[in-house]
C-alpha cells in the first residue's frame, strides 16, 4: 500500500469515530480538508443532500427486526447518510484477495494448554516392500502412498515412470469426470526426475517422495493458473507457491494437477459444468449420473479414480469430508489453524481449514504431517506437536459412539443413497456392521449423546465470503459466474450485504458459548464416532478434527462412517479410523468400471 493510499485509509477510519455523530456528510472524500476530526464545519465537512430518506431508514429497521422511535430515526438519519461516504472512500482501497482480516480466530477454550513435547511420529511403512512391482504400473494406481512409497524408495518402480503413469490416467478419464483443471505435465516430469536422482543418491525425503499429487484449484501454485473454479478469475496467474504446496513440494512430492472445484468453494459446479462421481458410471448411458458433492469435489474424484496418489482439499462447511464421503475416500478435516492458509484463497477466514484426502487413513497422517505448523504468514495457526501413534493400544483411548445418529431417519453418512427412504434400512445394516467390525477391532464404545441447539450460525461464513469477493459482487463479474440460482453464491453474497456488523459480531460471541458446550462434551472423550454429517455445522464452528472412511456401498455407491477428535488431537481419531481399516476390506474397492 503506498504512502497516499494509507494516508486516505486513515483518514477514512478517523471520519468513523463517535466524536462526530452528529457532524453533516463529507463534501470531499475524507483526509481532502484540514483534519476529519474538526467540529463545527471545520476539517472539511459541509452539507450535503441525504442519499437515504427516513422512510428507507424505517424500512431497513423493518428488514433488520428492528423497533426504534421516531425521534431516536431522527437522530441516526445523519449517521447513517455519514457513513456511505466512509463506505465509498473505504471501497476505493485496494485490498488484495490474499489479506487477511486484522483479527484471528483460534479454537478452543481460552486456559487450552498447547501440546507440547517430543513428536511422537511412528509410520508403518516399512524400509523395504515386500510387495513387488506389477508387470503393468497401472495396477498400482489405486494403491495408496504406505504401498507405493517403499517402492520408490527400493528404486523398485521411479517416480518418473509413476507420474506418467497418473498423467495418462489423467488425460483418458478427467474429460468425463471434470475433475481437472490445469495439467502440470511439464513440470511434474521435470520434478519427478529430479525425485529420482535424489533417491538414487540417497537422499530420501520421506515417504511422499517422489508422489505424484493433485490440488484444489484454490491453492496459489508459482506460474501455475490458480482459477478458483470461477469466471472472474480464468486468467489468475499467482507468482508464489502457498504454504501447503511449498511444504509438500519440500517433502518431495510431484505436483501433476490442479483439480477442480465448486466456483468460490461452493458445491461441485465450475466453469465447466459439474465435476462427477467416478462410482457412478452407468454403461448404458455411456456417461457418469452423479456429482461429487462439496467443493474439493476434484480432489476426492481424482483420488477414488486413481489419477493421482493423493490430493489435498479444504472445509469451510463440509467440503472435505462431504466428497470424501461420496466418493469413497479417505478424508482428514484437521483441527482448524492446523494447517497454514497462506496462498490458498479464502471463503470464510474464521472457519476455512486445508486437509489431505487419499486412499488410505495412514496417507492422511502423512500428508497433514508435511504440511502442519506456523509458517510466519497465518496468525491463526498454532504449533501444537501432530502425533501419530499407529501402534498405540485401543484401550488406552476414550472412545464414544452417537448410536442416535446411526438409527434410521438420521439421514445416513454422505453418499450411499442418501436422501432416498428405501436405501435408510440398508444404510443401517450397513451402519450396525460397521460398529461391530470396530468392537471386532478391540475398539470399545460408550454411546453417548449430545444436544447441539443453537446453531443458527451460517451467516458467519456467508458474510466473510461476501467480504471476500465483494468486489466482484459491486462490478457485476458475480453475474458471469455459472451457478446463479436462489442457493448460489452470487445472491448470497448480495443477500449478506445487509447483515448488520452487530449481529455478525454477537454471532460470534455465541459462537463462544458453543465452543464452551461442545469442549465440556469432548473433555470425557478421546474420539466419538459418528455418522460423517453429524454436528457438521457444530465442529465446523469450533474447528474440531474429524476423519471420515468407507464402511460399505448402498445402492451401489459407497457409505462413509466418520471419526471426531478433539482440538489438535487428529491423531486418536486417526488411530481408530486405521484399526477400522484394517478389520475390514472397504478401502481396498475402487471404481474400476471408469468409462473411456
Amino acid at each position: 500500500m503506498d504512502r497516499r493510499t494509507w494516508l486516505r485509509l486513515i483518514a477514512v477510519l478517523s471520519a468513523a469515530r463517535p466524536t462526530l455523530a452528529q457532524q453533516p456528510p463529507a463534501t470531499t472524500p475524507p483526509g481532502g480538508g484540514r483534519g476529519a476530526g474538526g467540529r463545527g464545519g471545520q476539517g472539511g465537512f459541509g452539507q450535503q443532500p441525504m442519499r437515504i430518506t427516513k422512510d428507507q431508514l424505517k424500512g431497513a429497521l423493518v428488514l433488520l427486526g428492528l423497533d426504534f422511535q421516531d425521534a431516536e430515526i431522527d437522530m441516526m438519519l445523519p449517521n447513517v447518510n455519514r457513513a456511505l461516504y466512509n463506505y465509498d472512500a473505504l471501497r476505493k482501497v485496494d485490498v488484495p484477495y490474499g489479506t487477511e482480516p486484522s483479527f484471528a480466530f483460534h479454537p478452543g477454550l481460552p486456559d487450552r494448554k498447547p501440546i507440547r513435547g517430543p513428536r511422537r511420529f511412528g509410520a508403518t511403512i516399512p524400509a523395504k516392500s515386500a510387495v513387488r512391482r506389477p508387470k503393468d504400473l497401472e495396477e498400482t494406481a489405486f494403491w495408496p502412498v504406505t504401498k507405493l512409497a517403499p517402492l520408490l524408495r527400493s528404486r523398485a518402480i521411479t517416480s518418473t515412470a509413476l507420474t506418467k503413469m497418473y498423467i495418462g490416467r489423467m488425460k483418458k478419464y478427467s474429460p468425463k469426470l471434470l475433475c481437472l483443471i490445469t495439467l502440470t505435465e511439464d513440470l511434474a516430469t521435470e520434478r519427478a526426475g529430479q525425485a529420482d536422482k535424489e533417491i538414487r543418491a540417497g537422499r530420501y525425503r520421506g515417504p511422499l517422495h517422489g508422489i505424484p499429487f493433485g490440488v484444489k484449484d484454490l491453492f496459489d501454485t508459482k506460474d501455475i493458473l490458480t482459477t478458483w473454479g470461477a469466471e472472474p478469475f480464468l486468467k489468475r496467474v499467482p507468482d508464489a507457491d502457498c504454504t501447503a504446496v511449498d511444504r509438500l513440494h519440500k517433502a518431495g512430492a510431484v505436483l501433476m494437477a490442479k483439480l477442480s472445484m465448486g466456483a468460490l468453494a461452493q458445491g461441485d459446479l465450475w466453469f465447466q459444468g459439474q465435476t462427477k462421481n467416478p462410482w457412478t458410471w452407468d454403461e448404458s448411458k455411456q456417461d457418469y449420473t452423479g456429482g461429487s458433492s462439496g467443493s474439493s469435489a476434484g480432489s476426492a474424484s481424482a483420488t477414488a479414480a486413481g489419477l493421482v496418489g493423493f490430493s489435498i482439499g479444504t472445509e469451510t462447511l463440509g467440503s472435505i469430508v462431504s466428497p470424501s464421503g461420496v466418493c469413497g475416500v479417505t478424508g482428514l478435516r484437521p483441527t482448524y489453524g492446523r494447517v497454514s492458509r497462506h496462498g490458498a484463497m479464502a471463503l470464510s477466514w474464521t472457519m476455512d481449514k486445508i486437509g489431505p484426502i487419499c486412499r488410505g487413513v495412514e496417507d492422511c497422517a502423512l500428508v497433514l504431517d508435511a504440511m502442519h505448523g506456523p509458517d510466519g504468514h497465518d496468525r491463526s495457526v498454532a504449533a501444537d506437536v501432530f502425533n501419530w501413534q499407529p501402534y498405540r493400544a485401543l484401550h488406552t483411548l476414550k472412545v464414544g459412539v452417537y448410536q442416535k445418529g446411526f438409527e434410521p431417519g438420521q439421514g445416513g453418512g454422505f453418499g450411499g443413497g442418501r436422501g432416498n427412504p428405501q436405501a435408510a434400512e440398508e444404510r443401517r445394516k450397513v451402519y450396525a456392521q460397521a460398529l461391530q467390525d470396530l468392537q471386532r477391532a478391540g475398539v470399545k464404545m460408550t454411546p453417548v449423546d449430545y444436544d447441539e441447539g443453537f446453531t443458527g450460525m451460517r451467516f458467519l461464513l456467508e458474510a466473510e465470503g461476501a467480504e471476500a469477493f465483494d468486489d466482484i459482487t459491486r462490478d457485476g463479474q458475480v453475474r458471469t459466474l455459472r451457478g446463479q440460482r436462489a442457493s448460489d453464491w452470487p445472491n448470497t453474497f448480495r443477500s449478506s450485504r445487509i447483515i448488520p456488523a452487530v449481529e455478525y459480531l454477537r454471532a460470534q460471541r455465541a459462537r463462544t458459548l458453543l465452543i464452551e458446550k461442545f469442549e465440556a462434551f469432548m473433555k470425557d472423550w478421546d474420539v466419538i464416532v459418528i455418522p460423517p454429517q453429524s454436528f457438521l455445522t457444530t465442529t465446523n464452528l469450533t474447528g474440531n478434527p474429524q476423519v471420515v472412511t468407507k464402511c460399505g456401498f448402498v445402492n451401489g455407491l459407497p457409505l462413509n462412517i466418520g471419526f471426531l477428535g478433539r482440538i489438535y488431537d487428529e491423531g486418536s481419531p486417526l488411530r481408530v479410523a486405521l484399526a477400522y481399516e484394517r478389520a475390514t476390506e472397504w478401502h481396498s474397492q475402487h471404481p474400476t468400471r471408469l468409462g473411456v
